[in-house]
């Protein structure tokens, strides 16, 4: 009898929530949790092409730790479409007015770059201090 590999459908797979709690977390380790958990690389049903991830919400992301000079030598880029329209902030100036964007970024570039990436990307819900409006989802706690 021949082996066949198991492929999950769509709607198949009923996603849950995770919450991660971000203080003094590294950005690159909180970020790469957070991929594997969209993407469902931590359950024996994952399918590359397929969503078998679940949604995340990240508390507390105004106190997520950047290791050495990061704060001040890592900057963030936007273009207006515009010529010369390019606009740079560093990412402890970030940190402080948007760090929900911090985290959205860092989370992006770890993601498929196709429809099935840009669609992970809205199961991560992010918020700069402990409140959120998803507890009616009963979020489950989630470690690093």
């Amino acid at each position: 009898m021949p082996q066949t590999t198991y492929m999950a459908k769509k709607g198949e797979i009923k996603p849950r929530w995770h919450l991660l709690d971000l203080n003094d977390v590294p950005l690159g380790r909180a970020a790469t949790r957070i991929a594997d958990t969209l993407r469902g690389k931590n359950k024996p049903q994952f399918t590359p092409h397929t969503d078998t991830g679940d949604f995340v919400v990240a508390v507390n992301a105004s106190k997520v730790k950047l290791t050495g000079n990061k704060k001040e030598d890592k900057e963030y880029f936007r273009h207006s479409g515009y010529p010369g329209g390019i606009k740079s902030v560093s990412a402890g100036k970030l940190l402080v007015t948007h760090p929900d964007r911090i985290i959205k970024t860092a989370v992006k570039g770890m993601l498929p770059k196709n429809i099935l990436g840009r669609h992970l990307l809205k199961k991560l819900k992010v918020y700069a201090k402990t409140e959120h409006p998803h507890a009616a989802q009963k979020p489950v706690e989630m470690k690093i």
